[in-house]
């Protein structure tokens, strides 16, 4: 409510005027009148705004009360009406409160005006903060309260209404889907606080870029969203915008210089999905992808798909296959290439699918990797190999078993507890047993991989680097691994002789173990010529098709006692 009260006055007697006004400041209330007598005075005023209350007649010799309310509720329906009147019985009076009007007073009872007013003047303001608080609780159910972008329910209901017009007109259009790369680290780092205001510069920025009409929105912690019309040249033009606003100049959070990085994943339409969710979850396998290969934008393919329904059904099949014993470990054995004897193996898990018959590791690790069934999974492979090792080791044989761990397991902090009770449960020698683990495992945390791998270390179990050459380690880095063995990988093992850089590799990768004072195995050995190439080149052992495929326990315990390569040559 605001003072003095600006009331528009309609009447056609200037003397009624001057009683309210009296009436009004008699009562405390401080008011300014402005009277109108014709209907163009009254709309001419009303327009004018600045109006807190309208008192009218209710019957005038040029202008009817009752067409006043009307009007008057169409154009400011929030503004309080109130009639003055000496023309209204108790029956025409509760039909003007029905019709909108706030009350009404009788002009033979002028001492009510006050009261009426004031009363007026506290609902006008009620229903003032209800609509705001309406218009807010609106807002907020499409809008994103920290940066003023629009939410999942905006972009849903926003990118359906464009899709429908996409579809009506044959034409093209695509979802930009944009992260913001390490934001955790910020808000890790320097508080939530600086995570928000951080949020709010890139909003600044991208909304920068977008031209008008694209709709943005921030759909996650920091993630942010547009749907646009356009072909792909158009959609990948603005993705790249929204990267170059953001990296081109560093953002300022109070005293610190930050330079912000993206990545983004794109979906078009109609080729990727004709709905927000298909195109929101192919931009999303876009996007992973796009953070996996290092690249900093990526259009969806459906070859970037790890998760189809067809995989999410085998990974529910394979949480019980883990319960239900359908698990089973293959051996590959490992060959000296100095005595050309077994010296060891490496278990393989197999799935033995009721319906898809045997799976090879590629066809369900990486499912597993994903989840938590990594874990149990690999527990129960190191508990089965060191089964069938100690089976072995009472035969006479003395092998080495090789087990692959996964990244999951590697930076559990209970896995060295796991490890240590299974070897001690099984009565194998730790020095029997061979971890292997890749590079990309190892430098996914490489701090906490150093810590578990220096543990596993002091437990005497050998510890091995698989798939060496593929991966991204530094020299820097593995010259301080506690690791026993180095295995190259077969991408450079299967083209050494018709190959002069894939043998370069491997010559490289067996001199640089040497230094190291560690072995060196090369997988993918599948010919006479590749043997005696590792010979040549100083390789301790190798794993192959040559020598032997991944074979069950027992298949292996015969193969073993069986020249060439056994123990009965």
């Amino acid at each position: 409510m605001s003072y003095p009260i600006r009331i528009l006055h309609l009447d056609d007697d200037v003397n009624d005027s001057e009683l309210v006004k009296a009436e009004l400041e008699a009562d405390g209330l401080a008011c300014t009148l402005r009277r109108a007598e014709t209907k163009e005075e009254f709309l001419a005023v009303l327009q004018q705004g600045n109006v807190d209350l309208i008192l009218s007649d209710f019957t005038l010799p040029l202008f009817n009360g009752g067409e006043a309310l009307s009007l008057a509720r169409e154009t400011y329906p929030e503004v309080p009406f109130v009639f003055f009147t000496g023309t209204l019985t108790e029956e025409t009076g509760v039909e003007a409160l029905k019709t909108g009007a706030t009350d009404y007073v009788l002009k033979n009872r002028p001492a009510r005006l006050g009261q009426a007013v004031r009363r007026a003047l506290r609902e006008a303001d009620a229903q003032r903060e209800r609509k705001k608080t309406d218009e807010r609780i609106q807002y907020l159910a499409y809008h994103d309260a920290l940066t003023g972008l629009g939410n999942q329910v905006f972009f849903r209901e926003h990118c359906s209404q464009m899709l429908a017009t996409a579809e009506r007109d044959s034409s093209p259009a695509g979802l930009i889907l944009l992260n913001l790369n390490r934001f955790k680290d910020v808000t890790t780092a320097l508080g939530r606080q600086y995570g928000d205001w951080l949020l709010q510069q890139v909003t600044a920025r991208l909304r920068q870029a977008a031209p008008a009409g694209v709709g943005l929105a921030r759909i996650g912690g920091d993630e942010f969203i547009t749907f646009l019309s356009g072909d792909k040249a158009t959609v990948v033009s603005l993705a790249q915008s929204l990267c170059h606003v953001l990296e081109d100049h560093p953002l300022r959070l109070g005293d610190l210089s930050l330079d912000v990085r993206c990545t983004i994943g794109l979906a078009l339409f109609p080729e990727h999905g004709a709905d927000p969710e298909t195109l929101l979850q192919r931009a999303e396998v876009a996007l992973t992808h796009a953070k996996a290969t290092h690249v900093s934008s990526l259009c969806y393919d459906r070859t970037q798909e790890r998760f189809t329904p067809d995989h999410l059904r085998l990974l529910g099949e394979l949480t019980q296959a883990v319960t239900l014993g359908h698990l089973v470990l293959y051996h590959q054995p490992k060959i000296s290439l100095k005595t050309a004897r077994v010296v060891g193996v490496e278990a393989l898990v197999r799935w033995r699918h009721p319906g898809r018959g045997l799976l090879s590791p590629e066809q369900f690790i990486p499912l597993a990797e994903k989840t938590g069934l990594v874990k149990p999974l690999t527990q129960w492979a190191i508990a089965e190999g060191l089964r069938a090792l100690r089976a072995w080791l009472d035969q006479g044989l003395p092998l080495t078993l090789s087990l692959n761990i996964s990244t999951a397991c590697l930076l559990e902090e209970a896995f060295t507890d796991h490890v240590t009770a299974l070897i001690e449960s099984s009565g194998c020698p730790p020095a029997s047993i061979t971890l292997e683990v890749t590079e990309s495992c190892l430098m996914a945390d490489p701090a906490r991989a150093l810590a578990c791998l220096s543990s596993l270390h002091r437990l005497k179990v050998r510890l091995a680097v698989d798939d060496f050459g593929t991966g991204y380690s530094s020299l820097a880095y593995l010259k301080d691994l506690p690791v026993d063995e180095l295995k190259i990988d077969k991408s450079f093992t299967l083209n050494l002789i018709k190959n002069r850089k894939d043998a370069a590799v491997v010559r490289a990768a067996t001199d640089l173990g040497h230094s190291l004072g560690l072995e060196v195995t090369a997988e993918g050995v599948e010919d006479q010529q590749t043997w005696h190439g590792l010979i040549a080149v100083g390789c301790d052992t190798a794993q192959g098709y040559l020598m032997g495929k991944p074979m069950p326990a027992t298949d292996f315990s015969a193969w073993v006692r069986t020249p060439p390569y056994g123990a009965g040559s």
